[in-house]
């Protein structure tokens, strides 16, 4: 049984507890004060460990996979905790939240430090730092990608939002590195803050000229640092936007102590799960699995995939339900604007009616000018969207299947049913090419 009760004043006065026979400690917010008190039982290890804190809305599995990537080349014991999974000295675990909660995460860090673990990379969401998921938790450096609309279903509007994110800042971090090329990174500036742009025309501490694309999806830049450093780089992702995820894993790691050359090597060697993943079973056309859920991130990873093609990009995309209402037609019309074909389907319904969902983004979606989108096509169930896709992609086009990337799951009427949209993209692929031998 418990050795200890941690509640409200009103937790207090109930009867069991009276009679509990143990310790009824009260505070006024009991769930701000669970980290601290579960890193005092775990023996604080966060204090003995280089934690490495990303926030933002976009960016943060992919720059802690950058991370850990760096890490990993410097040689070093790393553990990962995130969207994805999260990693123990290369042992993997399934993920829940981005974040787990605050005595979850305690045990997960001394389980570390017990394993030689000396570094983690981990994501830290809005919710996580609402909530005090990581109260307790000491960082050695806390970054900051970017912020656009999410989660306004937790947050009542940005500035909650953007002020959740900044309890990373609030003295918690040791050192703090910031993406500035946005007014809400500029916003986390102080003079101790290690910046980062992409932006030609904006001084930071770390930076990258030269962006190209390769055919192949790569992208090669020189990486520029503090006191003249600078370094030739590639990473295996495509789009602008990970060039910034990369400058800021590089920022974070060189404030971490790792060196230059296993940096870049680190960087070069990554692989990020559902984020931008190519799926490629010998066909003719680019098919790309993402995560992106987000009207940004959906905009963004189009745009990418603009730059690589003079194709046709064909977009499968649904959204969750029992999340952020609003930005369902923004989601639809962001696709459509950059799609000649967009195939509107279900992502996650959980327990809301799919057909409702698929109408709000359709209304976002057909309210693009037929002059500035292309078709819109309605398919709810995911994989028969998915081979619609397929069968509609030639040479030279380019499949984009977002919002689910890594998930090996949908949900749906309170069951999750096994699915990966890798699993059924090359499925799909492969049974074109079989029909077409």
């Amino acid at each position: 049984g418990a050795v200890a009760v941690l509640t409200d004043a009103d937790g207090a006065e109930r009867p069991a507890l009276r009679d509990a026979g143990v310790p009824i400690l009260v505070h006024a917010d009991p769930r701000a004060a669970l980290g601290e008190i579960a890193a005092w039982i775990y023996g604080e290890p966060s204090l003995r460990l280089a934690v490495l804190g990303v926030t933002g809305t976009s960016g943060k599995t992919t720059t802690s996979y950058l991370v850990d990537a760096g890490l990993q080349a410097a040689g070093l014991t790393t553990g990962l905790i995130g969207t994805v999974e999260t990693r123990i000295a290369g042992e993997r675990l399934v993920s829940g939240f981005t974040t787990p909660e605050a005595p979850d995460l305690q045990a997960l860090l001394a389980v570390m430090l017990e394993r030689g673990v000396t570094h983690v990379p981990m994501e830290v969401s809005s919710h996580a730092l609402a909530l005090g998921r990581a109260n307790g938790t000491r960082f050695a450096v806390g970054a900051f990608t970017n912020l656009s609309q999410d989660h306004l279903d937790f947050h009542k509007d940005m500035q909650e939002y953007f002020a959740a994110k900044s309890l990373l800042f609030d003295g918690r971090s040791t050192s703090e590195v910031v993406v500035v090329d946005s007014a809400w990174g500029q916003a986390l500036l102080t003079p101790q803050t290690i910046t980062v742009t992409t932006d030609p025309g904006t001084e930071a501490a770390w930076k990258a000229t030269d962006l190209e694309a390769t055919p192949h999806g790569e992208q090669t830049f020189t990486l520029h640092g503090p006191d003249g450093l600078s370094a030739a780089a590639k990473i295996p992702l495509p789009g602008e936007f990970n060039v910034a995820n990369a400058v800021l894993a590089a920022a974070i790691l060189s404030t971490a102590g790792v060196g230059l050359e296993h940096i870049v090597t680190g960087l070069a060697q990554v692989q990020v799960p559902g984020r931008m993943e190519r799926v490629y079973v010998g066909q003719e056309f680019t098919a790309v699995v993402d995560y992106a859920h987000k009207p940004a991130a959906v905009a963004q990873g189009l745009d990418a995939l603009r730059a690589r093609t003079e194709g046709r990009i064909i977009t499968v995309l649904g959204c969750g339900g029992d999340r952020d209402t609003a930005k369902r037609p923004m989601m639809g019309e962001a696709a459509a604007r950059r799609s000649e074909v967009l195939i509107v389907t279900d992502d996650n319904p959980r327990s809301e009616d799919p057909a409702a969902i698929r109408a709000a983004m359709l209304a976002g979606a057909r309210a693009v000018g037929p002059a500035e989108g292309g078709e819109v096509i309605e398919i709810g169930d995911r994989r028969e969207a998915i081979a619609h896709a397929v069968a509609l992609a030639g040479p030279g086009d380019i499949v984009f299947l977002a919002g689910k990337g890594h998930e090996s799951g949908q949900e749906a009427g309170g069951v999750v049913h096994p699915f990966s949209d890798r699993d059924e993209l090359a499925a799909a692929i492969r049974n074109k090419l079989e029909v077409n031998v």
